[in-house]
């Protein structure tokens, strides 16, 4: 198992390295500086909004779904007749609720009119990401890598083209970005479902009612996981552009930096995406998990700390370089969001865990106080401090998350702490923390920031969290 995490996720990092930078970097950060920090603010408080009724168009299914396919590929048949037509149902609910919330909300007709297409968007999304799940459950996992940078890939080549290619004389609009998302999206799904029809030998059979409720029934849990995870990662845009007189303007400029930190939990999603099905395989199977733990854990963790030391040590620097237009505390939000970028990645991990152990109750109730502790911090902080508390808001959110789940992780699966690695780790981190202040002293920024990441890999390497005869010895096996 450990083989195959380890060939698995090489081949994730290198295709999401190869994609995704230029997504966010490139594209989002390009049209950000285009469209300006109002407009663009605009955008990212809608896409927030739609983000976190998402639930209702996936009730927990796909989570469900990949880790039953991973326990038994026999259930794919069966699995497509009963939830391809209830997520359809779903679909309607989802938009439905999504346009009465805005409506509550005071939402404009301008703002309706790219709500359509956002809510559209994400119906896209969810159907493949519902895809997904069936190949990756079924271990198709080199498959699975492809289509996940499918979309983005895409996007890039359409909106590069209306940013750059010259082909209208019209400035930039927000809509064209929507309007890129959605035929990528549609296309992506079109090939998800080719795949996925081809694997299972049939696609649409009679609809199955029983089957929805029985998935509904067993799903829900998954689906207020996922709701609540959503508000307490999505909901300080929607709250900064209801609460502020200048919200449109203060959710672009929390913006800048979410997108950073967005890009940077891409990461670690990728490890949970890979660790859930093998998880679910290794309980099921009654193997030890925490070899895997013990493989992914220092990786993970060498990386989260690499970011946070990396990005609050150069934090003027990158939002200067990225962005025309900011504000005094522009890098200062920055820097809270990426020091929670940590806390994302141990979450990643331990919550994968206890969601492939069936944890859903436990993590159901962490969650919920998550999202209290969020909203109570909110309605505190923006006010006083606008998207500086939001970002305040973020960090103590994310932090208590990630801690609540290792003390679960520990005590429900009697896993090991793993303080030999967990002692590495303080090294890693004083160290850095030690070359992160020496290399400010080296004149011109590159240099210094290069310095830093330098002393990340090097000393990574010589405390044992990355070690190449293991992986070496791994893929031979």
């Amino acid at each position: 198992m450990k083989k195959h995490f380890i060939t698995n996720l090489a081949l994730l990092i290198f295709l999401n390295l190869l994609i995704k930078p230029i997504w966010f970097f490139g594209i989002e950060v390009g049209v950000q500086n285009r469209v300006g920090e109002e407009i663009y603010g605009f955008y990212f408080s809608l896409f927030n909004f739609a983000f976190i009724l998402n639930m209702l168009l996936d009730v927990g299914i796909n989570n469900y779904n990949n880790r039953a396919l991973a326990r038994d590929h026999g259930v794919l048949r069966g699995h497509l007749a009963s939830i391809i037509p209830l997520k359809l149902f779903l679909s309607l609910i989802y938009a439905g609720v999504v346009l009465v919330s805005g409506k509550i909300l005071g939402y404009s007709h301008e703002q309706f009119q790219m709500l359509w297409i956002l809510v559209l968007n994400q119906f896209l999304a969810s159907f493949i990401l519902y895809f997904r799940t069936n190949i990756s459950g079924l271990q198709f996992y080199r498959t699975d890598s492809l289509l996940s940078v499918m979309d983005r890939s895409l996007m890039i080549l359409f909106t590069g083209l209306l940013l750059w290619g010259n082909i209208t004389s019209k400035p930039f609009q927000i809509e064209w970005f929507v309007y890129a998302q959605t035929t990528s999206y549609a296309l992506t799904l079109m090939t998800s479902a080719a795949i996925v029809r081809f694997r299972s030998g049939s696609f649409f059979r009679l609809f199955s009612l029983s089957g929805s409720l029985k998935i509904l029934r067993v799903s829900y849990p998954f689906a207020l996981l996922i709701l609540l995870m959503a508000l307490f990662n999505r909901v300080d845009s929607v709250m900064l552009e209801r609460l502020l007189e200048n919200g449109r303007e203060q959710a672009g400029i929390y913006a800048q930096s979410f997108r950073i930190f967005e890009a940077a939990t891409q990461f670690s999603l990728l490890f949970a995406m890979l660790l859930l099905p093998m998880f679910s395989r290794m309980i099921q199977l009654k193997q030890d998990v925490n070899e895997l733990i013990r493989t992914a854990l220092p990786l993970l963790m060498m990386t989260g700390i690499s970011v946070a030391i990396a990005s609050n040590f150069y934090k003027f620097e990158i939002i200067d370089l990225l962005y025309q237009a900011h504000t005094p505390y522009s890098s200062t939000i920055f820097g809270i969001l990426m020091i929670g970028f940590l806390f994302v990645s141990i979450s990643y991990l331990y919550g994968t865990l206890l969601t492939a152990n069936h944890n859903l109750r436990h993590l159901n109730i962490v969650a919920t106080i998550t999202v209290i502790i969020n909203i109570g911090l909110n309605l505190v902080l923006i006010p006083r401090h606008m998207a500086l508390g939001a970002a305040i808001s973020s960090l103590i959110s994310q932090g208590f998350y990630a801690i609540a789940q290792v003390i679960l992780t520990i005590r429900l699966l009697k896993i090991s702490a793993n303080r030999d690695i967990l002692i590495r780790l303080a090294g890693f981190l004083a160290i850095n923390l030690i070359t992160g202040y020496l290399s400010l002293l080296i004149p011109g920024w590159i240099p210094g920031f290069l310095m830093l990441l330098a002393s990340c890999i090097v000393s990574a390497f010589l405390l044992g969290l990355i070690r190449l005869t293991e992986i070496m010895s791994i893929l031979k096996d």
